[in-house]
């Protein structure tokens, strides 16, 4: 299964290797950022939460210029210098020390990391045929949670709140982990250029912007669903997920570290199967799935939260089972969405597209760390758990309703075959 789902081309497969070194970094202090802020520099629950939704913001805010940029000079001269920017930034959240310091370090970051994604998927695109996308950009996926895993076990071991050199060790090394595509894409000189798209005699075809990508009527579906369900899944990883383990559920930071190695075991061992099973299935319809699949993630949290208090075991085991339970939903998200992504693009607006993919996570990333810290404090979070739910399955019925507007090529379902004709009577 790993045989298949490996592109063709070698330069692919070397950015895939930057994905899962880099990714490590990354899993060093994914988890931790709200902790990090709160019982470390000493911010607020609210305070922390709008720091980490500045981040947002900005990302949302530079995200079309990002896609724009990739489309006009090529993903290679917009990617190489956000992953410099965002290595100093990261490193930077060393040196954190109050609310200035911190919104301006996570200006940075977000400055750099606001086009590495769609730059990324753009090259990844250039890179594969239509037939071996979904699959690649599955493998994407595992490796990227392959590598936070790995970082998050170690991060774990290593970080106390009581020695904020801890923390600051992890920031760093992160830092120095966005170095290491950078170095892959330079060693790839032909890689990431620029698509000159030709019109009908050769000329020079009108790219259009991002009203184009807008009247993609499927495509606008598409960011819907995206919207809610990251807003409700994803966004809630980094501070309603933390939150409620931490507050609510009363688990240590290393449960949570534990949860999410759960995460990634799970996608580890479940991803390349996934991608066999999805072949030739109807796209819409796992996306549908997902939602139902986070939505029951968040119910068996919120009854750890209900019961665990007082029973450790019971907590810890239920923290874990939803990081567990939401990373077989991230086995089928994650190939769909950048493969839909591109399925609906056109070459010479492929960035934009994926630009515009990658800023549901910018809004989502805006309202889940403002929501979630108010929602968690009400009702002991019961209000933030039926939130989440709710809005998870709202984008399940989001999913089901984009079938229609898809053609079953873009779908990934296999063509109609059209019935045998009846031959007309003679004589």
């Amino acid at each position: 299964m790993l045989r298949r789902a490996l592109p063709r081309r070698p330069e692919a497969r070397r950015i895939l290797v930057g994905t899962l070194l880099s990714s490590v970094g990354r899993g060093l202090t994914l988890p931790f950022l709200f902790i990090y802020l709160t019982d470390v520099r000493g911010f607020s629950d609210p305070r922390a939460g709008l720091v980490i939704g500045w981040y947002g913001a900005v990302t949302l805010a530079l995200s079309p210029l990002g896609g724009t940029l990739i489309d006009r000079f090529g993903a290679r001269r917009v990617v190489l210098p956000c992953l410099l920017v965002s290595a100093v930034g990261t490193g930077s959240l060393a040196l954190v020390s109050g609310t200035v310091s911190a919104f301006a370090v996570i200006t940075l970051i977000a400055i750099g990391s606001s086009a590495i994604w769609p730059g990324q998927n753009t090259i990844l695109a250039s890179l594969t045929d239509p037939d071996e996308q979904q699959r690649v950009y599955g493998l994407n996926f595992a490796l990227l949670n392959l590598g936070i895993g790995v970082g998050g076990l170690i991060s774990g071991a290593v970080v106390d709140v009581t020695r904020p050199v801890t923390f600051q060790l992890v920031y760093l090394l992160d830092a120095v982990s966005y170095l290491i595509p950078a170095l892959i894409l330079l060693s790839l000189p032909r890689v990431g250029h620029r698509v000159a798209g030709t019109g009908p005699g050769g000329r020079a075809a009108s790219a259009g912007g991002y009203l184009t990508v807008l009247r993609n009527r499927p495509f606008r579906r598409l960011v819907i669903f995206g919207l809610v369900l990251t807003t409700c899944g994803y966004a809630q990883l980094e501070v309603g997920f933390t939150a409620y383990a931490v507050r609510v559920a009363e688990v240590t930071p290393r449960v949570v570290a534990w949860a999410l190695a759960g995460n990634t075991v799970m996608i580890v061992l479940s991803q390349l199967l996934m991608l066999r099973r999805m072949e030739g299935r109807s796209r819409t319809g796992g996306l549908a799935l997902v939602g139902a699949v986070f939505a029951g993630a968040w119910l068996v949290l919120g009854a750890a939260g209900q019961i665990g208090p007082g029973n450790a075991l019971v907590a810890a085991l239920g923290v874990v089972a939803c990081a567990t339970v939401f990373g077989f939903g991230e086995t089928m998200l994650s190939p769909v969405m950048p493969a839909l992504t591109n399925a609906l693009a056109t070459d010479e607006l492929r960035g934009r597209y994926n630009a515009m993919s990658s800023m549901i996570f910018g809004v989502s990333g805006v309202i889940g760390p403002v929501t979630a810290g108010p929602l968690i404090g009400a009702a002991d979070g019961r209000i933030w758990v039926a939130v989440v739910v709710g809005g998870c399955l709202a984008a399940s019925l989001l999913a089901l309703s984009l079938r229609g507007l898809l053609t079953p090529a873009q779908d990934g379902r296999p063509p109609a075959t059209a019935p045998p004709r009846t031959p007309l009577p003679t004589g």
